[in-house]
């Protein structure tokens, strides 16, 4: 007697191809100012350390240490700045930031301080990356 073997058939299962698109706005930089790095782009408000100097609202500012670009397509890294690359903000608000207390405490010494510090910071709108 011959047996007949049954062929079983899996179904065949179709991957989904993802396609992500690059998003619209897609431009970016990383600027250096106050010692602290801040990722931006246009349109953004960042809040930075205060800067010396008298600024009034709505003065233009550049920041030239810009250390890298990256426009949706190729990413340049600067070592330690990218040559030519600026970005140009707006003065929007000069503040302060929420007070911090600090507390020193040294126990069996009768050893305490108390004080509070308010960070001054700028909020800038960025306009422009070039």
């Amino acid at each position: 007697m011959e047996t007949k073997k049954k062929e079983t058939k899996s179904p065949k299962t179709e991957q989904k191809k993802s396609v992500t698109k690059a998003p619209q706005e897609a431009d970016f930089a990383v600027i250096e100012t106050g010692g602290k790095q801040y990722k931006v782009s246009v349109g953004n408000i960042v809040e930075i350390e205060k800067l010396k100097g008298d600024h009034k609202e709505g003065v233009k500012m550049t920041f030239d240490k810009v250390l890298l670009v990256d426009n949706g397509k190729e990413t340049v890294v600067g070592t330690p700045y990218v040559a030519g690359a600026k970005v140009t903000a707006t003065l929007q608000e000069e503040g302060k930031a929420k007070k911090i207390n600090v507390i020193r405490f040294r126990a069996k010494s009768r050893h305490f301080k108390k004080y509070g510090h308010r960070q001054p910071y700028m909020k800038v709108k960025i306009d422009s990356l070039k």
